[in-house]
């Protein structure tokens, strides 16, 4: 798949260290895009009912109530290494 070029890359511990509590961006990667959910109410510090920020969540929004649609309302700040 073709990332935007202007993206930086990250990797899967340096996505973690997003999750709302070692530092202030809360994100989350999805199909190899990492995504700034921080404006988000519903991630509040990092959480989403079950779902913890600074991780790739691919595999699990299968079993979200929602499509993969929701990314398209958070800006992409990066790309999954």
């Amino acid at each position: 798949m073709q990332y935007p070029a202007h993206l930086p890359h990250y990797s899967r511990s340096q996505l973690a260290l997003r999750n709302g509590n070692d530092r202030d961006e809360i994100w989350c990667a999805y199909q190899g895009l990492i995504y700034d959910v921080g404006a988000s109410r519903l991630w509040r510090n990092g959480k989403h009912y079950e779902h913890w920020a600074g991780q790739d969540l691919t595999d699990e929004l299968a079993d979200a109530p929602h499509s993969e649609l929701v990314f398209q309302r958070f800006k992409a700040v990066g790309v999954l290494i």
